[in-house]
């Protein structure tokens, strides 16, 4: 692997196959926070899960559509431990099996069942337009899920649709999700977010999202979170999916072509660096990032004092900061500005560019940006830099909340 992502850091919240994702990403260089945003119920001790299979072998449905592959070779395995496999799959055997997409059906296969049809495009979407197309007035369908059944998650919404178009629908919980037993890692992975500690953060499931964005908002954070996705911090998800919850609150998100791991590990390898800002200072090329500063292509690691300085000095490249600013942003705080001298002195060191960054005196510190960056009395951001690296409070976001 080349180190595509050197210097980036990146935060993993996946609950399954988190290690996998996290391998995936520092084998391209970059630093991986995890920080698991959801807790998955064993199958076998899902009570909710039993008692609707028992329910759907009793009065079977017409329909049933399975959207992952996962999920319903789960519920298969799980109807095995509760002595009901034969009995779910005769009942689904004289159902019409729709599949989502190709892992579905070779679930289906696997448990020796058929599917009746499947979308090329592997999407929801389709499914539910392929339905409403035949008619599901006083039809009974069953419909797998593929996580939580909660306000942010789509596929609850596909079950909405059916209903209000007079189908008579069984959603079955397959894999259902708690918010994690310890919170403290999403505390800090959060906190990250809102700092501006991570340049990219990684979801692989809606429901993931969803718990990221509810412990946000009881930690009064929310606000902060949104700003922080929609300016500095990259959002990437595994597909369209997963991304609904962030897109309905207005935030862009980035994802691959397809929906698998190792092409989300490689979209954030080509994202990142393409995204990455560039400041010409001191004879320097600067890019700021999460966790450290790259000068000339030389990963910079620096102590959380000095890095703070620093993005107060990159919020506007080449503005002057006043020592007082500089000393809110410090860590802590505090009411002695001979700290600010001390961290600008460190940061110098640590950049190896004392040039890059100058003294005005009695006003503060900026980045001396080259002449080619800025104008005689108007310094200006590098094209493609974000203008603010400070959380700030917003409106209340419009939506679900």
């Amino acid at each position: 692997m080349t180190g595509e992502l050197d210097g980036f850091t990146v935060g993993v919240t996946a609950a399954r196959r988190a290690d996998e994702l996290g391998t995936l990403l520092s084998r391209r260089g970059a630093t991986v926070v995890a920080a698991p945003a959801i807790r998955i119920i064993p199958l076998a001790d899902d009570t909710e899960l039993e008692r609707v299979t028992r329910q759907l072998v009793a009065d079977p449905p017409q329909v049933a559509v399975a959207t992952t592959g996962i999920g319903f070779r789960g519920w298969m395995e799980a109807a095995e431990g509760w002595g009901l496999a034969e009995d779910l799959r005769t009942t689904l055997a004289g159902t019409r099996l729709l599949a989502r997409g190709p892992k579905a059906k070779g679930a289906i296969r696997a448990a020796e069942l058929r599917e009746e049809w499947s979308p090329a495009s592997e999407s929801s979407a389709e499914v539910l337009d392929h339905l409403l197309g035949e008619g599901v007035e006083g039809v009974r369908i069953a419909v797998q899920l593929h996580g939580a059944t909660t306000e942010w998650e789509p596929v609850p919404d596909f079950c909405e649709v059916l209903r209000c178009a007079g189908a008579d629908v069984v959603p079955v919980p397959v894999y259902r999700w708690t918010p994690p037993e310890d919170r403290q890692p999403m505390d800090r992975l959060i906190e990250a977010i809102v700092t501006f500690g991570l340049d990219c953060v990684t979801f692989t499931s809606a429901p993931a999202v969803a718990s990221l964005l509810m412990r946000a908002k009881e930690t009064g954070l929310l606000d902060a979170v949104v700003h922080a996705f929609r300016t500095r911090v990259l959002p990437a998800c595994v597909g369209p999916i997963t991304a609904a919850p962030l897109e309905e609150l207005g935030v862009p998100t980035t994802s691959p072509g397809r929906a698998r791991l190792g092409a989300l590990a490689r979209h954030v390898a080509e994202e990142l660096p393409r995204r990455a800002n560039k400041i010409h200072a001191g004879g320097h090329i600067l890019s700021v990032r999460g966790g450290c500063v790259v000068v000339d292509g030389t990963v910079r690691q620096l102590a959380p004092a000095p890095m703070a300085l620093m993005r107060a000095l990159a919020r506007q490249p080449g503005r002057v900061v006043s020592r007082e600013d500089l000393l809110a942003a410090l860590p802590g705080g505090g009411d002695d500005t001979h700290a600010v001298e001390t961290g600008i002195a460190r940061l110098r060191a640590g950049l190896g560019s004392p040039k890059a960054i100058q003294t005005v005196v009695k006003r503060g510190y900026r980045l001396a940006l080259d002449p080619a960056e800025c104008g005689d009395d108007n310094p200006r951001p590098p094209v493609g830099y974000v203008p603010s690296l400070r959380p700030r409070r917003l409106a209340p976001v419009a939506g679900n909340w």
